[in-house]
């Protein structure tokens, strides 16, 4: 679906003021109205487009691409490596092929069977109660953001196949910021622009260089293992996840389903040290399903663990990965990075204008941070609260993984996923599933003490 173009902010605030007879002394005053919109009204550009440079082509750089270029700003793409591919499980919710207009094409699988599997082993069929329509989307990232980019350019971005080595920033207001940047390790190049969208990753430069602060990153790792056909076969329409200390100490590892293989992998915060280990640890877990199978590609890449301090300062905006936002206990990130983006990028719009004016620190907070936190910090901190609760041990991931199998569960944590909204429940069965977890807890970590007292007595034995 493409972008709707935004209308001027002072027309849906007409209409709401018009809706009431008591409203038409404001209306006499539009001065006021006037500043209640743009507090701080910018220059025109006499004459020239705003210019922005956004730094990263994945999801989120692309779509902020996109919809800039199509509100009227003058857009330049930087991508150092646009075949290269992410660490990421490729999975998407249903919501992001319709929003953002993702041809069915693209999709390798469409996964309607989940399986959990607990550190004892216990596997909960995690999709029973998915409708007819509803799916996981699997695809691969190379796919992904090399359709995006495209249609990026299609609507009028530039794109630069570079290497930006740093973002010079100005001491004054209105001055331009310098993006350098090298092209196949020539000399270095400066390109002048007003505004800079920064999409490149945990490891922002762009962060950097506004001193956004640091975050704690993870660290995923994932190998992509081509399967004989018949094994093939079993992950047609399956995905798996695996929790357990073996697996990862504070997150979980996944065997999802692509076109002609299975992307097999972990992440940890805790322990990257030991990402190998772990990725030993899924390995041996899964072996009876992917034994004779061929590692076609080992990717790893950090992921951060929460958005940075500061994600806007100046004219400078953060988006994705580089401003933190990948979800905690399900470690999501592909859908909020295009979101993300695509909500900077129409946020730069409207405060200029169309590209005619320029913009600054308080347009950027207001249109883009301030909306983009008001839909998605709750969904953030909820997440946050599941992962401390459930993945800090061994008994509270069984806990996890028995409350999964509860079909009200289910269907609340896939009408969250799959639409991107928190799922309002009934109040009842809410006051049933806090019960039931209060009580799998409970149980599980008598369950979970037992299990260590009896794997202290093997260790025993085979010392």
């Amino acid at each position: 679906m493409a972008a709707q173009s935004q209308p001027h902010p002072l027309h849906s605030l007409t209409r709401t003021l018009k809706a009431s007879p008591a409203s038409l002394k404001l209306l006499r005053k539009p001065s006021r109205l006037i500043v209640a919109a743009y507090p701080n009204p910018r220059p025109n550009l006499g004459g020239r487009k705003l210019r922005v440079a956004v730094i990263g082509g994945g999801p989120a750089g692309s779509s902020a691409a996109e919809s800039l270029a199509r509100g009227g700003v003058e857009t330049f793409l930087f991508e150092r490596s646009p075949a290269a591919a992410k660490p990421c499980g490729g999975a998407i919710p249903l919501c992001m092929l319709d929003e953002f207009d993702i041809p069915s094409h693209l999709v390798d699988r469409k996964v309607t069977h989940m399986k959990i599997i607990s550190p004892s082993n216990l596997t909960v069929d995690f999709g029973k109660t998915l409708k007819p329509h509803e799916f996981i989307s699997m695809l691969r990232r190379e796919v992904l953001d090399s359709y995006l980019r495209s249609r990026a350019e299609s609507n009028g971005a530039v794109s630069i196949k570079a290497l930006v080595t740093r973002l010079e920033v100005p001491s004054s207001p209105h001055a331009p910021y310098l993006v350098h940047y090298t092209v196949d390790n020539s000399a270095q190049k400066p390109l002048a622009v007003d505004c800079v969208v920064g999409a490149d990753g945990a490891n922002s430069k762009v962060a950097k260089s506004i001193h956004a602060g640091n975050y704690a990153c993870a660290i995923a790792f994932q190998e992509r293992i081509r399967l004989p056909d018949h094994k093939m076969e079993y992950y047609n329409n399956l995905a798996e996840m695996y929790v357990g200390n073996d697996v990862s100490p504070d997150f979980y590892a996944w065997v999802f389903p692509k076109c002609d293989h299975v992307a097999v992998g972990t992440g940890t915060l805790r322990s990257k040290q030991d990402i190998k280990l772990l990725q030993s640890g899924i390995r041996a877990r899964v072996l009876p399903k992917i034994e004779g199978g061929k590692v076609i590609k080992v990717e790893a890449h950090p992921i951060p663990e929460h958005p940075r301090p500061t994600r806007v300062r100046g004219r400078v905006a953060l988006v994705g990965d580089a401003a933190g936002y990948v979800t905690k206990c399900s470690g999501e990130g592909i859908y909020f990075a295009a979101k993300s983006g695509r909500m900077c990028g129409e946020a730069i719009v409207r405060a200029s204008e169309g590209g005619d004016r320029m913009i600054g620190e308080e347009d950027l907070k207001r249109e883009y941070l301030k909306e983009w936190d008001a839909k998605y910090i709750n969904t953030f901190r909820f997440l946050d609260l599941l992962q401390k609760v459930f993945y800090g041990s061994n008994a509270a991931r069984e806990a996890l993984v028995e409350l999964c199998g509860d079909e009200y569960v289910q269907r609340m944590t896939f009408e969250s996923y799959l639409y991107k909204n928190l799922a309002t429940g009934n109040p009842w069965e809410d006051l049933k599933m806090l019960s039931g977890t209060i009580g799998s807890l409970v149980r599980c970590n008598l369950v979970g003490r037992q299990m260590e007292v009896f794997n202290q007595s093997v260790l025993a034995k085979v010392v």
